[in-house]
């Protein structure tokens, strides 16, 4: 079933939901890649526990905390850095239905994006691997999305992520005009050719080890 956007205010008015919140953190960057491909922009994501990418931030109890306070308690635990997350850094809500039926409530997902200095984000990434709480448990590591090379992207793109992470970052690259819309198109392209050999490749590892299997 299809997700259904929400406004913060409408998310806010759905009454037995379990909310989530997650924010992309961003700047921009006169670094160049090998000194000569200019990188643009710095785009934070994380390796998440389960091997799937996903944004820093988690589930949030508005009975005692607001979208924003949880976000930011959120980000101090898998980030180690204190970021305080404003109303006007929302982006949008998600109303998905529940994800199996055992689940009590249906989860509604807060997106936020905050731009940063880029002496900030290289403080989160230090701190994220040297302070946070969550690192090595919740949260295997911090990673920076490629956009530097069209083929670099189309590879990220086509790993696993969480949830519509995948969608967010792709809503979010042409929300805020961090690469032209042909490129991204190029990138998502390709994409869907890495995912074609990368099932054969899985398809052929399978029949490796059901081979072995069946000689035990």
């Amino acid at each position: 079933m299809a997700s259904v956007q929400l406004s913060r205010m409408e998310a806010l008015g759905c009454t037995g939901c379990t909310h989530a919140c997650h924010v992309m953190l961003y700047c921009d960057t006169e670094t160049q890649l090998f000194g000569k491909i200019p990188i643009r922009h710095i785009i934070l994501m994380q390796m998440r526990f389960d091997g799937l990418l996903g944004f820093p931030g988690g589930l949030v109890n508005l009975s005692e905390e607001t979208l924003e306070a949880g976000l930011s308690r959120e980000l101090w635990e898998e980030l180690g850095v204190a970021l305080p997350i404003a109303v006007e850094d929302h982006v949008d809500s998600c109303h998905a239905p529940a994800s199996s039926p055992s689940s009590s409530s249906p989860l509604i997902t807060n997106f936020y994006v905050k731009k940063m200095e880029e002496e900030q984000i290289r403080e989160v990434e230090i701190a994220a691997a040297s302070t946070a709480t969550d690192h090595g448990q919740e949260v295997l590591g911090m990673v920076r999305v490629p956009l530097c090379t069209t083929k670099g992207l189309a590879s990220f793109l086509s790993h696993s992520f969480i949830g519509n992470a995948r969608s967010q970052l792709v809503n979010s690259l042409l929300r805020f005009n961090l690469i032209a819309p042909e490129e991204l198109h190029k990138a998502l392209t390709h994409s869907l050719k890495i995912h074609t050999h990368t099932a054969e490749d899985l398809r052929a590892a399978l029949a490796l080890t059901e081979a072995k299997r069946k000689r035990l």
